[in-house]
């Protein structure tokens, strides 16, 4: 018995075993041999692509649309608001004199102790201040006058940046409220003794 290969005969000492894939260049006859694309890493997202439910933060949804900016009358509604409530109570208090007793209660504090607190005579203070009064408004709350000038240029900015379209915040560092803190703490202190009588009201 002959024991040797026929002629011709092709035989292959390493047959594939299953789950083996065939090099490109051994493809058997009759087969095309595998063409592989560029491998792309595991968890590769084609770009522009997001997967549902992995959306970066400000990442607008599928179907958004920006809201329509807001008109000027929208935007200088909150600080005309309160420039007019303002000057309405700047008016009453104006119209209605604090020198003359029962038109407003009188400070607790003054009452039951004596000692003048920060805003004892701010009324005083606003009633001058309205009249034209400046020396006056000075020697009631010479503080509540600095506020009145805070208070506009606050005022100003807030109108203008609402003009523009930009928000407006006030961000005010801790040391700031101390030293406001601070401020009208040696005001009170100042005011309530003998030399700084030209403080009360």
């Amino acid at each position: 018995m002959d024991t040797h290969p026929t002629a011709g005969a092709v035989t292959d000492d390493s047959p594939t075993r299953p789950g083996e894939s065939t090099p490109p260049g051994d493809a058997p006859p009759g087969h095309a041999p595998a063409v592989s694309g560029p491998s792309r890493p595991q968890g590769h997202v084609p770009q522009g692509h997001v997967p549902p439910g992995h959306a970066p933060p400000g990442y607008p949804p599928p179907g958004y649309a920006p809201p329509p900016p807001r008109s000027l009358a929208r935007r200088l509604l909150a600080p005309v608001g309160t420039l007019v409530g303002v000057a309405a109570a700047f008016a009453y208090v104006g119209t209605v004199d604090p020198n003359e007793p029962g038109h407003y209660p009188v400070c607790p504090l003054l009452r039951f102790t004596g000692v003048y607190c920060p805003g004892c005579g701010g009324l005083r203070s606003a009633h001058a201040f309205v009249t034209g009064d400046l020396p006056a408004a000075l020697g009631a709350n010479a503080l509540a006058v600095v506020g009145y000038g805070l208070f506009a240029v606050v005022m100003v900015v807030w109108l203008i940046r609402a003009a523009r379209g930009q928000p407006m915040r006030l961000a005010i560092p801790p040391v700031w409220w101390w030293g406001i803190g601070a401020v009208l703490a040696l005001f009170t202190l100042v005011r309530n003794l003998p030399f700084g009588s030209v403080l009360a009201p």
